[in-house]
């Protein structure tokens, strides 16, 4: 794993340390968690605006629903015979 040093402001710092103590170990993972939940909004927001700038037409969208498995359905489990 590769290792990052960042600096932070005080009151970040302050905040950091009521959710995440640096004594618990749970500060990396949950800088970690915030890392990747931004990386993902990022990402969803280009591709939220690639599609206001271009959205899909009719045409264009592949969609055969008689190939379309029916699925999610379980058997009802029986009950304990007595």
């Amino acid at each position: 794993m590769k290792q990052v040093l960042i600096e932070i402001d005080d009151g970040i710092a302050a905040q950091l340390e009521r959710v995440a103590p640096s004594r618990s170990r749970r500060r990396s993972e949950f800088i970690r968690d915030a890392i990747r939940r931004a990386l993902w909004e990022l990402e969803e927001r280009a591709i939220e605006q690639a599609y206001a700038q271009r959205p899909d037409s009719a045409a264009e969208v592949y969609l055969d629903p008689t190939v379309w498995e029916v699925g999610g359905r379980s058997k009802p489990r029986q009950g304990r015979r007595r």
